[in-house]
């Protein structure tokens, strides 16, 4: 594909791509109340397109689609205390921290084997500096407004692991599963061959149900716990707010979801 055509081809999937983030960006687990949510995969059409077409490609697809959710998100300006915090937020929150997206593609590898590997290492490293921008933001724009001004980076770095840890695991699950049924190294998508697949039918689609099974319980157990860490009144950081966490049913569904992804990874070991 030449270069005239590639670009084309990019822009034409990335619009439907950002169109098919945006919308699942709507469909949200968790909604904190001072910004951050877990959805259903929303990162993950910008990252396949970063990984598709290249990292200069993937951050100017990842600062678009920030631009779609600060239209989205107007809101959250109206908290600013100064036009330089106003720059700051948009700069941070939502153009850096959504072209960092476009870093999934980094470790991109050419070989049919290596894809999935190298696909969930980019999607890691994508979502950390996201979360670093995010922290970055918690602890200087929003201290004093929404962050203590005391503690800010701590409680920063505490608020918004909140939801991108599970929100990470989510896409991680996601993308893994993506590049191991379609070859996205190819001009068009199209299914991975089944030669080299491990584990029969069932065995596979049992192992995908316990791990998204997996994946619904850490949202949980992330909004039951450090939902209970913010004083509802003034907004701030109470360890003290530990005690009041569902413990019995955090302790109970975790452990039921880790023994069902055992049980689905024996039963795919015995069917490899």
């Amino acid at each position: 594909m030449n270069k005239k055509r590639k670009n084309i081809v990019w822009l034409c999937e990335g619009a439907i791509m950002i169109a098919f983030a945006t919308v699942l960006s709507m469909f949200k687990a968790v909604d904190l109340p001072y910004g951050g949510s877990v959805t259903v995969c929303s990162m993950l059409p910008i990252m396949l397109v970063a990984y598709r077409y290249g990292l200069v490609r993937g951050i100017v697809t990842g600062a678009v689609y920030g631009g779609t959710q600060l239209i989205l998100g107007m809101g959250a300006l109206s908290y600013a205390t100064s036009w330089q915090a106003t720059v700051a937020i948009v700069a941070l929150d939502f153009i850096l921290a959504f072209a960092a997206l476009g870093l999934a593609g980094v470790f991109r590898s050419k070989s049919y084997e290596k894809q999935p590997t190298a696909f969930v290492i980019g999607i890691l490293f994508a979502c950390a500096v996201r979360y670093l921008f995010h922290v970055i933001a918690g602890c200087t724009v929003w201290a004093g407004v929404s962050v203590p001004s005391s503690d800010g980076l701590i409680y920063s770095l505490i608020y918004n692991a909140t939801y991108m840890l599970p929100e990470t695991i989510v896409t991680v699950i996601g993308g893994f599963y993506l590049s191991k049924m379609l070859d996205l190294s190819t001009e068009r998508l199209s299914p991975r061959s089944t030669a080299s697949a491990t584990g029969s039918k069932a065995a596979r689609i049992f192992m995908s149900a316990a791990l998204f099974v997996l994946a619904g319980v850490l949202v949980y157990d992330t909004a039951a716990i450090f939902g209970k860490l913010q004083n509802a009144e003034s907004g701030e950081f109470d360890i003290t707010g530990v005690s009041a966490v569902p413990w019995l049913t955090v302790v109970i569904l975790t452990a039921a979801a880790t023994v069902l992804v055992a049980v689905a990874a024996l039963m795919k070991r015995k069917k490899k």
